[in-house]
């Protein structure tokens, strides 16, 4: 995601490249929102929004997504005031989805505002991983975690946030800690040689139309884009 909170006169030096791939995956997830309207309000089939390819990319650029946010926290003044502000704009949607009887309990807003608050706290240890081991600990974690929510059952009503649903738990938008706090983790270490300019010079310089404009206010089109096609999907049913 988007470096969250990000100041006007820093943003002359935004990084188009970071910005461009924020703006296609949040291209991408408005399009799945949209196809999932589709199926579940104006009857179309299925497939539209769930299927082998569908399935893959999504999580494919959630990761994308994920990551870039744990990129941006390297470059941020203060993630703990990002992040307490990004949980404050999740809870509202939370509230708002809620009366609108679609909840989101733990979507990706409140997933990154938890990383961003947790990295806030930690970011001295992470720092001090050496930087050959983060990418293996990161991608070992995510193997694993996976392993643990798939395989190892619970009936425990606290653990949702890392994974372990249980009987009754509904969330439209769900993304538990793990094993995306671990693609965040990546993201910051990703970021590191970033801002340490380890990158080639043309990753800096490169220019790239519309892309980072939609990259660089993310955070508001996610916040507006699902009672939008919502809207769009309540005109057609009333049209068609």
């Amino acid at each position: 995601m988007e470096e969250i909170i990000t100041e006007k006169k820093n943003r002359k030096q935004r990084i188009q490249i970071i910005d461009a791939l924020r703006g296609l995956a949040v291209i991408l997830m408005v399009l799945h929102h949209f196809m999932y309207d589709l199926v579940e309000f104006l009857g179309a089939p299925e497939w539209l929004f769930t299927n082998p390819v569908f399935d893959t990319l999504h999580y494919i650029f959630s990761g994308v997504f994920i990551s870039l946010c744990g990129v941006s926290s390297n470059f941020s003044r203060s993630n703990l005031k990002r992040g307490f502000i990004t949980f404050v704009i999740a809870e509202v949607i939370t509230l708002v989805t809620v009366i609108m009887d679609m909840p989101i309990i733990f979507g990706v807003l409140h997933l990154l505002s938890v990383c961003m608050l947790f990295y806030g706290v930690t970011h001295k240890f992470w720092e001090k991983v050496p930087k050959r081991i983060m990418p293996i600990f990161c991608m070992a974690a995510v193997i694993v975690s996976v392993y643990c929510v798939k395989n190892i059952k619970t009936d425990s009503h606290i653990l949702w946030i890392f994974g372990w649903t249980y009987d009754g738990f509904v969330s439209f938008d769900y993304f538990p800690l793990f094993p995306w706090i671990f693609i965040f983790l990546l993201g910051t270490w990703i970021g590191y040689y970033i801002k340490e300019n380890k990158f080639p010079e043309w990753f800096y310089s490169a220019k790239i139309p519309i892309l980072p404009k939609i990259g660089g206010y993310s955070l508001w089109i996610y916040v507006a884009h699902q009672p939008i096609l919502y809207g769009i999907t309540m005109l057609i049913r009333i049209l068609v």
